[in-house]
């Protein structure tokens, strides 16, 4: 049987911002779908360990996965956790990261998810009929 690994969400959140742990499970999910979607399923339908996306990839997945999760409440469910910009997806990214739930290449940085899209915008397609 593996191992489980206790996990300090209180000090990832505090390194991250005010996100609540939904919003960074939403994150884990997002980047689970947004690599099937960019890379396909990969042998097996497993995990994709060697199948990187970037910041702009990531965050661009995240709004399509939101809307596919949450419909026209997409925005709303993001907004109650904190999640008003890409900004935010990076915080948690890399709040992740430092505590090695996610991985990251030498040329990712957290000004890889700032002004990706507006969140007005981005959202306004998933509230159209």
């Amino acid at each position: 049987m593996a191992e489980q690994i206790k996990l300090d969400w209180k000090a990832i959140r505090q390194k991250a911002g005010p996100y609540p742990q939904e919003a960074f499970q939403f994150v884990r999910d997002g980047l689970q779908h947004t690599v099937k979607t960019i890379h396909g399923e990969g042998e097996g339908g497993g995990r994709h360990p060697d199948r990187h996306v970037n910041g702009a990839q990531l965050c661009c997945g995240m709004r399509d996965y939101a809307i596919l999760r949450y419909g026209m409440l997409a925005r709303l469910v993001l907004g109650r956790w904190g999640i008003t910009r890409t900004d935010d997806f990076g915080r948690i990214v890399f709040a992740m990261i430092e505590a090695n739930l996610m991985r990251k290449s030498n040329d990712d940085t957290f000004e890889d998810f700032q002004g990706v899209y507006d969140f007005d915008e981005a959202f306004a397609m998933a509230d159209a009929c």
